[in-house]
């Protein structure tokens, strides 16, 4: 079984993190990450977006 490929192209937008990174099929994925939440995504402008209209909860 091959090393899992790291998080790259990680960029902040306001608390959400967006890194770029292969699943486990070895597809591309872009996963948006705050906190107690996060989400893969297949291209890079849905995990901008979906950061910029991620509304959490300070705790």
């Amino acid at each position: 079984m091959p090393a899992r490929d790291s998080f790259h192209s990680v960029m902040r937008i306001g608390p959400v993190q967006i890194g770029t990174h292969r699943d486990r099929t070895g597809r591309t994925v872009h996963a948006a990450v705050c906190g107690g939440w996060s989400a893969d995504y297949s291209s890079r402008t849905a995990a901008q977006l979906a950061a910029r209209t991620h509304r959490c909860t300070v705790r």
